[in-house]
């Protein structure tokens, strides 16, 4: 991964993760890196964070612990280049994220692209929770049909329950805070690539602090 950088791997691994889980900007990580004798400038910080944020958030989902079977599933706006884009995600009964998924559109089509990556990474689960939107129902109906139509177990599987209430899916509205917190410091993006890099990056320093990882201790 750190082959023909000029940096060594724990200098950019130090300042991947506190951009990721701190509200710093890129000339506050290059001041505090001029502070221990590391002269780095912030241009460079940003192309390890794009180099980087995707390879770790791999490597820790190879090691992600399992979810619970009750999901609750939202999208939340985010702003690049001044548009409004959308980022779905999905926590269940524990608090833990489940998936996310960045969208330019909020329709149909990027709703069935979350919801299939989902099932294909954690399975079928009992019951999804969503707020009133009639495309994540119209969507969740379609990726359970296709779910138990490729399922080839000879096991009769019942369908996903599907309960809309927006109280009692505050618990993922409250826990998008934790990622609009960090992305409002960054005053946007700049385009989708960058967004969608950070993004997975923010989500996964996220999960590190709910301990979802298999290695994770108290």
């Amino acid at each position: 991964m750190f082959k023909g950088r000029h940096f060594d791997r724990s200098v950019i691994l130090l300042c991947v993760r506190w951009y990721l889980a701190y509200s710093l900007s890129l000339r506050d990580l290059e001041e505090m890196m001029a502070e221990r004798g590391i002269s780095v400038d912030h241009a460079t910080v940003h192309r390890w964070i794009i180099r980087y944020s995707p390879e770790l958030l791999e490597r820790f989902n190879r090691r992600k612990r399992s979810v619970s079977w009750k999901w609750h599933v939202d999208e939340t706006d985010i702003k690049v280049r001044g548009r409004w884009t959308y980022l779905y995600r999905a926590i269940d009964s524990n608090g833990d994220t489940v998936e996310f998924w960045f969208s330019e559109r909020r329709d149909l089509a990027a709703a069935n692209r979350f919801l299939s990556n989902a099932l294909k990474r954690h399975g079928r689960p009992e019951r999804v929770v969503i707020d009133g939107s009639q495309t994540n129902r119209e969507a969740i109906l379609s990726c359970d049909t296709t779910s138990r139509l490729q399922d080839r177990s000879r096991r009769k599987l019942k369908p996903i329950r599907i309960r809309q209430s927006t109280y009692l899916n505050n618990r993922i509205e409250q826990d998008h805070r934790a990622i609009k917190r960090r992305v409002r410091s960054m005053m946007g993006f700049k385009s989708m690539s960058s967004a969608r890099a950070i993004l997975g990056g923010i989500e996964m320093v996220h999960m590190m602090r709910k301990g979802q990882a298999k290695y994770a201790c108290a």
